[in-house]
């Protein structure tokens, strides 16, 4: 099912009740209800006792259930609701205001300020946030803060004040208002007990997404692909280096679910009861350092990790397309996304294509081309994790090393040159690696720079991107794997799988994985 819109709310609304009475956690963060009696709103997974159907009100989001009075459920934590996919039928420049609204966009900025970022007028962004997702830009910003806000209060003891300026609010006097204007109480009444941070201390957070979920095989793409100095993973959990906003330290992730169950079969998962669905996330440790810029971090992490996904959707798309061998084979596959699209650049460039595997904690080569280039243009970090010394190299640090320098490094000479191709377009602003970018031009723009085929190309934008549709056609090993002869059979097979071919491509490559 694709999210709702404001308009199809009317006409969806007896299959949500449908799907509310059998609390189906396939419909987790899909809508959510509010009950008039109350003015409270649910996630559809709520263990609260049913209301009854005249007593409900279907919302296509969080925020359009603010706008309309309606406050939190405290048992099952809208907050925690896993997202919209971006092919969920958003509109592109809906989806990227969204995502950077997410992200923090809006906090100490303006509306005009986000606009100009997007290349459109104020009013335009307006209307088309409001037409898509049913409230202001404004709006979805303080939702995303006050959601924020009382998640931290819920599951940290972090301090109040901290609390406010993480959920990017710019003073506690204007957060103590806002919640009590929203939910209708101080933020004390969650009923926090006092207790004291501990310095250095890592924050846990959890970070929720639809079942299932292969995320050892998530976990193999990453090790496998991983930069000595910036990545690290251990079993199945995985931690890297991060800067953002400013602020720079590590985190780590794993599966809260056990491995076997990450990859289970879909059946299993298609008979998740409510209770289980609580288990479905993935518990994050965040050094004390990244606090004050959590807002971009959690968006972030959640693209790395394709959380907003739902995969009994594409699973049953890709099943009907001819490929449900490889899907019961590994249902639930996710689509290893980007921390930082220039960042995926460079490991694609110098790792080449993406390396499908099943997760077996492998230790990063520590003598790969992007090694030696992260420990030479790399920024040191202290963060007292072995394993875990340097940022990865910035777009400026590779393109004012130039060529010469990659190629000392041991870089081959083609590769060096389109990776300090790449650098300064990004430097420049000719390139924008990020979600919500034109997907058709950005992949011409990179098919352009000497070096650069249609593989590399199309994986840089599926990642960098995120887009789920990017599909390889002039990849041999996709042609034969579907039993193609050649690109025109290749791309003709994969128009079954729009629009989700990137997640066709995983399963074909995970295929010549023997295990």
């Amino acid at each position: 099912m694709t999210a709702p819109t404001v308009s199809s709310l009317s006409q969806l609304g007896d299959a949500f009740a449908r799907a509310l009475d059998a609390r189906d956690a396939r419909f987790d963060g899909v809508f959510f209800v509010g009950i008039t009696t109350t003015r409270i709103y649910c996630r559809p997974v709520c263990p609260s006792r049913i209301s009854f159907r005249s007593h409900r009100r279907f919302f296509g989001s969080a925020a359009a259930a603010e706008r309309e009075g309606f406050r939190p459920c405290l048992r099952c934590r809208p907050e925690l609701a896993p997202g919209f996919a971006p092919v969920d039928a958003v509109p592109r420049l809906a989806f990227a205001a969204a995502r950077l609204i997410a992200a923090g966009a809006l906090n100490g900025h303006s509306v005009t300020d986000l606009a100009r970022n997007l290349g459109v007028s104020e009013r335009h962004l307006r209307r088309a946030v409001e037409r898509e997702l049913g409230v202001s830009p404004l709006a979805l910003a303080q939702t995303h803060r006050l959601l924020l806000a009382k998640r931290l209060l819920a599951d940290t003891t972090l301090s109040v004040t901290r609390i406010a300026y993480a959920s990017g609010f710019q003073s506690l006097r204007r957060f103590n208002a806002a919640f009590r204007a929203q939910y209708r109480m101080a933020p004390k009444a969650l009923g926090r007990a006092p207790q004291r941070e501990s310095a250095g201390e890592f924050l846990r957070l959890t970070l929720a997404y639809r079942p299932p979920f292969a995320w050892g095989v998530l976990a193999g793409f990453l090790a496998h692909d991983a930069i000595a100095g910036v990545e690290t993973t251990e079993g199945l959990r995985y931690g890297r280096t991060v800067s953002i906003d400013g602020r720079r330290g590590v985190f780590f992730a794993q599966n809260a679910t056990s491995p076997n169950k990450s990859v289970a079969r879909r059946s299993e998962a298609a008979r998740e009861h409510t209770h289980q669905s609580w288990r479905n996330h993935l518990i994050v440790d965040v050094s004390p350092s990244l606090v004050p810029a959590l807002m971009p971090l959690l968006a972030r992490l959640r693209q790395l990790f394709d959380l907003d996904s739902d995969p009994l959707t594409i699973d049953d798309h890709l099943t009907q397309g001819g490929l449900g061998a490889f899907v019961a084979r590994t249902p639930g596959i996710r689509l290893p996304g980007a921390f930082d699209g220039f960042e995926v650049a460079m490991r694609v460039i110098l790792h080449g294509r993406l390396r499908c595997t099943i997760g077996v904690g492998t230790v990063p080569n520590t003598n790969d081309a992007a090694s030696r280039v992260t420990r030479a243009l790399g920024e040191p970090i202290e963060t007292g994790v072995p394993g875990l010394s340097h940022l990865a190299p910035s777009a400026p640090r590779i393109a004012e090393a130039g060529s010469k320098r990659l190629r000392a490094l041991g870089v081959p000479a083609s590769k060096a040159d389109a990776l300090v191709a790449v650098a300064r377009l990004v430097e420049q602003g000719h390139l924008n690696l990020e979600p919500g970018s034109d997907v058709v031009a950005t992949r011409r723009a990179l098919m352009e720079i000497p070096g650069l085929g249609d593989q590399l190309a199309t994986t840089i934008v599926m990642r960098a991107l995120y887009w789920p549709d990017a599909f390889p056609v002039s990849s041999r090993a996709m042609a034969r794997t579907a039993h193609g002869s050649g690109e025109r059979a290749s791309g003709t097979l994969s128009e079954l799988w729009r629009p989700w071919r990137a997640y066709a491509t995983l399963h074909l490559g995970l295929s010549n994985d023997p295990r």
